[in-house]
C-alpha cells in the first residue's frame, strides 16, 4: 500500500525568505540533539546572512499498526500537528542566548517545511540546493548505543553540500572564539576542507588548528624506511608539510578576514588524534572521502570517528563542493 503524496511539500513562511540569498538547512523532530541543531544552524544563518529552511519528516511510517492513520484526513493532522510543533521551537529557538548572540540574528528569513516521508531521503534531497544541512547527531532512537543516529550518518555520507553534524552539549555550541580544528593530510579534500576552516572561523572570530597526525615507523622490513624521514624526524616533518599546504591554501583564501592559523604534528591514529584536539573547540573540520578502493566507502573512516564521537559540532566536506558553499562571512579580521 502507498502512502498519498498530496500536493508536495507542505511550506509554511514564518518569515520572508529570497531567492539570492545562500540556504542553511536544518532537519529537527523533537529530540534535544535536533534543538541543538537548530541553535547552530540559525546562528550560522546569520552569519552568513543566509535564509533557514527547517524541515520536518512528519511520523505517518506507523500507520500499518493504526489502520484509522490510512484516512487521509488523519494523516493531514498528523502533519499539522507536526508543523506546530516545528514552528514553536523555530520560535523558541530564537530567543536562546547562543543565537541572539549574533548580530542580526532576528532578522533571519526562516521558513518551515514538513513532508510524509523517510527523514534521510527528504534531507538529502532538499539538501541539493543548499550551502550548507545541519543535522543533530542522534534522533528519537530508543538504543542508547546507537552514538550517531542513522538520519545523521546517511546525510554526512550523500549530502551535495556541507553537512555540519551538532552533538548535544551542555554548553553553548555556537560560542564565539576558540578554535576551528580541521585535518591536514596531502589530499584534494583536506584542502578544501582547511578552506571551509578558515572561512567557518572568520565567521566565529576564531582561530585555526591544522592538524596532521602522523606514526612513528615500526616496520617489519628495513625496507620501508626508505625515502622516509629518519626517526625522531617525523614530528618536525609533518609539521613542516602542514605549513606548506596552510601557506598555499589561505593565501588563495581572497574573500573576507583571514584567521590566525597554527599547525600542530602529534603522533596516533588521525581520528583519534583530531578527536582528542577538538576537546573545547567551536567545530572540526575533516574531509569525507575515504582512500579505500572497496566499493561503497564513500565516508572515510576518520571522517567517520569523528562525526560519532567528537566533542564539539563536526564540518563534514565532500569533495567537489560548489564555490556557493563559500559564500564570505561576516566577521572582524582577527589581530
Amino acid at each position: 500500500m502507498s502512502m498519498p503524496e498530496g500536493d508536495g511539500p507542505q511550506t509554511v513562511p514564518v518569515d520572508g525568505g529570497s531567492p539570492h540569498r545562500p540556504l542553511v538547512i536544518v532537519g529537527v523532530d523533537g529530540s534535544g540533539g535536533a534543538r541543538a541543531a537548530l541553535v547552530w544552524a540559525m546562528a550560522e544563518a546569520a552569519r552568513r546572512g543566509a535564509e533557514l529552511e527547517v524541515v520536518s519528516a512528519a511520523p505517518v511510517d506507523f500507520y500499518w499498526t493504526d489502520p484509522y492513520l490510512v484516512d487521509g484526513g488523519r494523516l493531514e493532522e498528523v502533519r499539522t500537528d507536526t508543523e506546530e510543533r516545528a514552528r514553536a521551537l523555530v520560535e523558541d529557538v530564537r530567543h536562546d542566548p547562543a543565537v541572539t548572540a549574533v548580530p542580526d540574528s532576528a532578522g533571519v528569513p526562516v521558513r518551515v517545511v514538513v513532508v510524509a516521508e523517510p527523514a534521510a531521503e527528504l534531507l538529502v534531497r532538499r539538501a541539493e540546493e543548499a550551502d550548507l544541512l545541519v543535522i543533530g547527531s542522534r534522533g528519537r532512537s530508543g538504543v542508547r548505543s546507537t552514538l550517531l543516529g542513522s538520519v545523521a550518518l546517511h546525510c554526512a555520507t550523500h549530502a551535495r553540500c556541507l553537512v555540519v553534524v551538532v552533538h548535544p552539549l551542555p554548553q553553548s555550541v555556537t560560542a564565539a572564539g576558540g578554535k576551528v580544528v580541521v585535518g591536514l593530510d596531502d589530499s584534494d579534500t583536506s584542502r578544501e576542507a582547511l578552506r571551509h576552516a578558515v572561512r567557518a572561523a572568520a565567521g566565529l572570530g576564531a582561530d585555526v588548528e591544522g592538524v596532521v597526525a602522523y606514526h612513528e615507523l615500526n616496520p617489519w622490513s628495513g625496507l620501508y624506511t626508505l625515502g622516509a624521514p629518519p626517526v625522531g624526524e617525523l614530528r618536525e616533518h609533518a609539521r613542516r608539510r602542514g605549513e606548506d599546504m596552510v601557506a598555499e591554501v589561505v593565501s588563495a583564501v581572497s574573500d573576507g578576514p583571514r584567521p590566525n592559523v597554527r599547525v600542530v604534528a602529534a603522533e596516533g591514529p588521525a581520528a583519534d588524534v583530531l578527536i582528542r584536539r577538538a576537546e573545547g573547540a567551536a567545530l572540526l573540520v575533516v574531509g569525507s572521502r575515504s582512500r579505500s578502493r572497496l566499493v561503497g566507502m564513500v565516508l572515510g573512516s576518520v571522517a567517520l570517528e569523528c562525526v560519532v564521537h567528537a566533542p564539539c559540532p563536526v564540518m563534514v566536506v565532500h569533495p567537489g563542493i560548489d564555490a556557493r558553499t563559500a559564500a564570505p562571512l561576516a566577521a572582524p579580521a582577527l589581530g
